[in-house]
């Protein structure tokens, strides 16, 4: 192997690795945590529906107030830092971007329903 091929290796492990490290500091702190957990005490909590609005119109789960991960990072300023926010999405991917966004602006008790509402068995509000 030649010395730049070794070089080009060890700078592709060194942003693996920074990557990583990013990922795991981005999420600690947020709770992610299965239905029966999330759905303990949802009328005190802020709720949020991370979905699009036709998605969201087609089923939510009760209580849950809509703003889609497009519009988050300027409508998320609207959500208290006082109390805690859970979030939901489709399958529980993208609500760890979300609750990024709310690290950043202060929020402290932050919950993130593991597999989104995909496999939500509890009520939902549907049209």
């Amino acid at each position: 192997m030649s010395t730049t091929t070794i070089i080009l290796l060890i700078v592709l492990a060194i942003l693996i690795v920074l990557f990583i490290i990013n990922a795991v500091l981005s999420v600690r702190g947020v709770n992610i945590v299965g239905e029966e957990e999330f759905s303990q005490n949802l009328r005190k909590v802020q709720l949020v529906d991370l979905r699009e609005k036709d998605s969201y119109k087609h089923g939510h789960i009760l209580g849950a107030r809509n703003i889609p991960l497009s519009t988050f990072n300027t409508r998320a300023k609207s959500l208290r830092t006082d109390q805690p926010v859970h979030l939901y999405d489709q399958n529980g991917r993208t609500a760890l971007r979300a609750a990024r966004i709310l690290k950043k602006q202060g929020h402290k008790d932050i919950y993130v329903l593991k597999s989104g509402i995909a496999k939500w068995t509890g009520k939902i509000n549907s049209k």
